[in-house]
């Protein structure tokens, strides 16, 4: 049985890092997830944990002493969010070529400029290529239980890549919610511990981490990182599985929310899911088919099984809290548009851009885009692609 607790996302997150007591972590503070370095340094403090905490100079060092850390055989964590992920940058892709099981906690904030605390996906779509694992949350229930399996999926043998645990800046970071933790001695089970194979401090064994890899060997190690891409499919879907047998709480790559019979659905990421939820039950208690397919894990990218998951579906709204200035959609739908194009789907597809910067999306919103939906599948109307959802008039 579960303990009941009244948790911020922040307090969840640090809380889950408590249970899971890493090795090292190096942080530097950052709105809006200063809390959760802050909440590790006090358990530290404390003598709840034993983890080394790093203060460094900046967030460029903070994730340069976490790959040391790693790469020296230490489980490792950094937390982060927007402009401090940005300063990271280059170290991010020598986190996933080194194939080191890093874990990054990151508190969704929208970039600058102009500057903005607020909470938008634009931090860590611009790093989707990056080669990290990306899980986003819906709820603070959602952060802490990403954490508790973020471990067991970085540092399975066939996958060894960084992985991305996400939730949305001050939505969930700072809002409290009832959530159910799982209880110490069940999480120090199932997360175990930490014994890398390969390792720099490894007295047995002479190996270089981040060499020089010239023309004839570089190729090679971009086809080890997505072999390693590909194969994390399974193990999350196996680790989700597992997850659920302990706490009772099953996830896989995506959520489908009363998606089995709907005419029409909605894709997205993050917290905005819970909003279109509702607005889900009200169009149905009106005889509308309307569902949702929540984004999970958007890298790996779950192009085959999101595709199959909608195939009975006559309209989609691709909603995305991220602009890539292609200017042609936000990120999630160009990558969703291909697989549908791939899997040579039928349905209308029709794509938003909602919330950058924190901007209210409601329930309304929602009902709208699906009337707008409807047009375009019913009446063959021609809809604005690419809607600014929410924007101020001039």
């Amino acid at each position: 049985m579960g303990i009941r607790e009244r948790l911020s996302g922040n307090e969840a997150v640090a809380y889950a890092i408590k249970q899971v007591n890493p090795d090292v972590m190096p942080a530097f503070p950052i709105t809006p997830s200063t809390e959760i370095p802050q909440m590790v340094a006090s358990y530290i403090a404390n003598g709840d944990i034993d983890t080394e905490f790093i203060p460094v100079e900046s967030e460029h060092s903070a994730m340069s002493a976490t790959i040391g850390a790693s790469a020296a055989g230490a489980r490792a964590l950094t937390a982060t969010s927007s402009c401090g992920m940005a300063l990271m940058w280059e170290l991010l892709y020598v986190a996933a070529s080194n194939r080191l099981p890093i874990v990054l906690t990151l508190v969704n904030r929208a970039l600058s400029g102009p500057i903005n605390i607020n909470c938008d996906h634009s931090d860590s779509m611009g790093a989707r290529d990056s080669g990290w694992i990306q899980i986003y949350a819906e709820n603070n229930q959602e952060a802490y239980d990403n954490f508790l399996q973020a471990y067991r999926i970085s540092e399975h043998k066939d996958v060894h890549l960084p992985v991305m645990i996400c939730q949305d800046g001050f939505i969930t970071s700072h809002a409290l919610a009832n959530i159910e933790l799982v209880e110490d001695d069940k999480v120090k089970a199932f997360v175990g511990e930490y014994e890398p194979e390969h390792y720099l401090l490894n007295d047995n064994e002479n190996i270089a981490v981040g060499p020089y890899a010239v023309s004839n060997y570089y190729m090679e190690t971009k086809k080890g990182q997505i072999t390693a891409m590909r194969n994390a499919k399974k193990v999350i879907q196996e680790v989700g599985a597992e997850f659920g047998k302990m706490s009772g709480r099953s996830y896989g790559l995506f959520e489908e929310y009363r998606l089995d019979d709907a005419d029409y659905a909605f894709v997205m990421i993050g917290s905005a899911a819970g909003t279109t939820k509702d607005a889900i039950d009200e169009l149905r208690d009106q005889g509308v088919k309307v569902g949702l397919l929540k984004i999970r894990v958007f890298r790996p990218f779950p192009a085959e099984e999101m595709t199959a998951a909608l195939k009975n579906v006559k309209g989609i709204a691709i909603m995305d809290r991220a602009e890539s200035f292609s200017g042609q959609s936000g990120p999630i739908a160009s990558e969703l548009g291909a697989a549908l194009f791939m899997a040579r789907s039928e349905s209308k597809v029709i794509n938003y851009i909602y919330g950058l910067g924190g901007r209210d999306y409601t329930v309304d919103n929602a009902k709208g885009i699906v009337t707008e939906l409807r047009d375009y599948v019913e009446n063959n109307k021609e809809p604005e692609q690419y809607k600014y959802i929410g924007l101020r008039s001039r």
